[in-house]
């Protein structure tokens, strides 16, 4: 079960795990905000030996819960966002674990559509010591104020993993294959995993329309043996 604290900066964050783990997992919301699914998956992590932080993105228009079939009321929360804020967001979150005894190299980032880009970006900063991103968009036309994904990919300062499934309509499969392209000139390892049979969404239990339970269930054991190869223990 979550706890929610709010850092001297602003920023609010869900959490869950113990504080003395060897780990931290910041986790990075979906274009709804911190809902219950996300909620879920900071616990889920918690689980698995993290200790994990969910910063709310959407805090500075009041860090709504948008219903998954209130598109609108979404893209009106994304338009928010920017690169400004993102930027203290993140820092601000990282340097909360920091200050609770993780370094750098001991705190991941994994983020779940606009989460996903926001966790690709926050891999360039220097401040965590590995990033996932779960179909995370702005490939080729950046978002968020943010350059796009491929022009981003060789300032990667932090290993960096992508999920993507195919039938995703956003993010065709020439894009992902082209951010696969330009990781690929990233002074870390990198890589990126696609479900042929996924759309986007395709770990979202709360939405089953797009739901995936077997692509779900192997990017997350990707995702945990990703870490498990590139965080230190602290």
């Amino acid at each position: 079960m979550t706890t929610r604290l709010v850092l001297e900066n602003g920023t609010p964050l869900q959490m869950a795990g113990d504080a003395t783990s060897l780990r931290a997992l910041v986790v990075l919301q979906e274009a709804f905000g911190v809902n219950e699914h996300i909620r879920r998956l900071v616990d889920s992590f918690a689980r698995e030996g993290f200790f994990v932080v969910a910063p709310e993105l959407f805090h500075r228009t009041g860090s709504p819960e948008i219903a998954y079939d209130s598109f609108p009321d979404a893209m009106a929360s994304l338009a928010t966002l920017n690169a400004s804020g993102l930027s203290e967001d993140l820092t601000a979150t990282t340097s909360y674990l920091v200050g609770a005894g993780f370094p750098t190299a001991s705190i991941a980032v994994v983020g779940y559509c606009m989460g996903g880009s926001v966790a690709f970006y926050a891999a360039t900063l220097g401040i965590v010591g590995a990033a996932t991103s779960f179909y995370g968009g702005g490939v080729e036309h950046g978002r968020f104020g943010l350059a796009p994904l491929v022009a981003l990919a060789p300032s990667l300062k932090a290993p960096w993993l992508g999920l993507y499934g195919d039938l995703d309509k956003g993010i065709p499969v020439e894009q992902v294959e082209s951010l696969r392209a330009a990781t690929q000139t990233a002074p870390v390892p990198t890589d990126i995993v696609r479900y042929p049979n996924a759309d986007h969404g395709f770990n979202c239990d709360a939405r089953p329309a797009v739901f995936n339970a077997v692509a779900a269930k192997d990017a997350t054991e990707r995702v945990l043996a990703f870490f498990s190869t590139h965080l230190l223990d602290r």
